[in-house]
């Protein structure tokens, strides 16, 4: 008896066996060259759980001819990221390459990610991090400029019901799974191929025949109303978002439970909510925007569940509070001014003055250094129209 769990035993192992992400491994496209060169790159892998991120690293490892070696950033520290750098010297003695594989880059620190730089610049490991993070907010900017970043798609419900087929066709179960339970099994995996699998294996355990009910038990859990990457990803938020702007805090605290019940990142709420701050409260309530930094490093330090307090407290106190869109309306001025005067030049009296000749020239002429100075020229360039006095 195989006690693998299922998702591990059809774990593709050749890139031709991969379901989906074909804008990464078609035709010309980067990862079938590097296994076509043999000569393996440093990748950021970005993408949702259950896309094939580990599954394609073990994959590039093989074809190159590479040692696999991997690492979870959730339970490995500097001792262990010292311990593959010295294996790796080793191989690189004996003229084999190490691929280092991270999973969940994102949650090493800054110190632990400046570490890789050497020796991803010098070649002794190839690495391949995965993230389900925004790799821009999570991974640092010297890192992410010595590796190529692909994203990795949410597969589809047509490729899950094959990803399902494909298991039992191995498993000769193909007749036990109604057609009907089938779909509501790639319903509920929401793009997660691990998902699928399990809750298949599940339900394969409960009985002879799977039925939509025998799914449903071992799901444990409904159809879902709110697809994360879909429309009513967009609708929900949009909801929030618009009863914060209007001050229902009833509502904001319904919409916000939906996404959290539904399993929304709650960075990107909090992300939202620290916009919301400046762009539609601004100066009617300075504090609302240290309320929302706070509320968005609070979900990073604590997480789900209990995170949920913060977001909650965040949400309530953005919809009760004062309304204003004056900096709003203000950025948008700027930047229209700045479109239609994009090369007028910076007045002289307002240039700095760093030697004898700017200053003969009338570089910061007539200027003071004092709070509320108000030079007679004023401070925008001469061809640029003043606007009225409010």
């Amino acid at each position: 008896m195989n006690r693998r769990p299922l998702a591990e035993q059809m774990r593709p192992q050749k890139l031709d066996e991969v379901i989906g992400q074909s804008h990464l491994l078609g035709e010309g496209e980067l990862l079938r060259q590097i296994v076509r060169r043999a000569e393996p790159v440093s990748l950021i892998l970005w993408g949702p759980p259950g896309t094939g991120k580990t599954t394609l690293a073990r994959i590039i490892a093989r074809e190159v001819n590479a040692e696999f070696i991997e690492l979870s950033a959730v339970t490995s520290g500097k001792k262990d990221v010292e311990r593959v750098i010295e294996h790796a010297r080793q191989n690189w003695n004996l003229g084999l390459r190490t691929i280092l594989f991270v999973d969940e880059i994102h949650r090493f620190n800054k110190a632990q990610q400046d570490a890789f730089l050497p020796h991803v610049e010098s070649g002794l490991i190839t690495l391949i991090g995965a993230t389900t993070e925004n790799p821009s907010f999570e991974v640092i900017t010297p890192l992410l400029s010595r590796t190529r970043v692909l994203v990795l798609r949410q597969l589809t419900k047509d490729e899950i019901i094959l990803v399902l087929k494909r298991a039992l066709k191995t498993l000769k179960q193909t007749k036990r799974v109604l057609p009907k339970a089938l779909d509501y099994l790639a319903e509920l995996a929401d793009g997660d191929a691990r998902v699928a699998l399990g809750n298949l294996e599940l339900a394969l355990s409960f009985g002879e025949k799977v039925t939509p009910e025998v799914v449903k038990a071992a799901a444990q859990r409904r159809l879902p109303g709110y697809d994360k990457k879909g429309d009513a990803h967009y609708d929900v938020i949009s909801a929030f978002i618009k009863s914060l702007r209007g001050s229902d805090a009833v509502a904001a605290a319904y919409y916000l439970a939906r996404m959290i019940e539904a399993g929304e990142d709650p960075k990107f709420i909090a992300r939202r909510m620290v916009v919301f701050a400046s762009e539609d409260i601004g100066l009617a309530g300075n504090g609302a925007l240290s309320l929302a930094v706070a509320t968005f490093e609070a979900v990073e330090r604590v997480g789900l569940p209990e995170a949920k307090y913060n977001l909650f407290h965040c949400a309530i106190a953005l919809a009760r509070s004062q309304k204003s869109r004056e900096t709003t309306d203000a950025m948008n001025d700027a930047f229209a001014l700045a479109r239609q005067y994009p090369n007028s030049s910076v007045p002289l009296h307002l240039r700095n003055a760093s030697t004898k000749l700017m200053k003969d020239l009338g570089y910061n002429k007539d200027y003071k250094w004092q709070a509320g100075f108000q030079h007679k020229k004023g401070f925008l360039p001469e061809d640029i129209p003043r606007p009225p006095k409010s």
